[in-house]
């Protein structure tokens, strides 16, 4: 029995095995996509990190020029002016002692999660429960902060959260096929000079080992590792 179907199978075919231009690459995505829905494309980048040392775990948050076409809902925990603020800024669910509460009952409808430092104390009797989920606000990704409005205004239009898994990859959304290739281009320009911003100093040898783009139900497309400059050239 083959492990992918015809259609996968024939979306395949059509992918040189050689290393495309970020926008050949694009291009050829949205080319062989075959889903009938509008799929997310995704890059994966492999990093030259060794995630077991603390040092070298590659994670952080990303605001897309284009954003990701998803529709995020967005949850705050915060009281008082703040919670206001949040609403006004778009927050999907604001609240304090009620918000952790609910959650407790297991009523868990957002996609991304910010706190105010205050809240911060309340939100950790949570933390197993939204941690596994990738839902715990972080200081270090900017959702814990008292500039609530900001990060609601930043997650809506396309803000993403970067990691690299214990194989030194990184799976990002770069957007819908339905995007144009330049928007897709200009999502992944934005996420590979993030990444090579936030290189460790500790990594040794080769840091952009290999990239691929694919499509939520298609095949991986290689792209040219060393293209970080002018990638909407051919």
């Amino acid at each position: 029995m083959p492990k992918h179907g015809k259609k996968y199978r024939d979306a395949e075919a059509k992918v040189e095995n050689r290393l495309y231009t970020p926008k050949a690459a694009m291009e050829t995505v949205k080319d062989i996509h075959f889903a009938n829905f509008d799929e997310t494309v995704e890059a994966s980048v492999r990093l030259g990190v060794d995630t077991r040392k603390a040092d070298q775990n590659v994670r952080g948050s990303i605001s897309l020029p284009h954003g990701t076409g998803k529709s995020v809902r967005v949850a705050v925990f915060a009281e008082g002016e703040k919670a206001r603020e949040a609403e006004e800024a778009g927050a999907d669910v604001v609240g304090g002692d009620e918000l952790v509460a609910a959650i407790q009952a297991g009523n868990i409808d957002f996609d991304a999660a910010i706190a105010t430092p205050p809240m911060m104390a309340k939100v950790g009797r949570i933390g197993k429960i939204l941690g596994p989920r990738g839902l715990m606000p972080n200081p270090k990704l900017g959702t814990v902060t008292m500039d609530v409005a900001k990060m609601v205004q930043e997650l809506k239009a396309g803000r993403v959260e970067y990691r690299a898994d214990r194989y030194g990859i990184v799976h990002v959304p770069m957007g819908r096929v339905s995007f144009s290739v330049e928007d897709l281009v200009e999502n992944y320009s934005a996420l590979i000079n993030e990444l090579l911003r936030v290189k460790p100093s500790s990594a040794k040898g080769k840091y952009v080992k290999s990239v691929a783009f694919s499509s939520s139900m298609g095949p991986g497309v290689k792209v040219d590792p060393t293209m970080v400059r002018n990638l909407l050239d051919d």
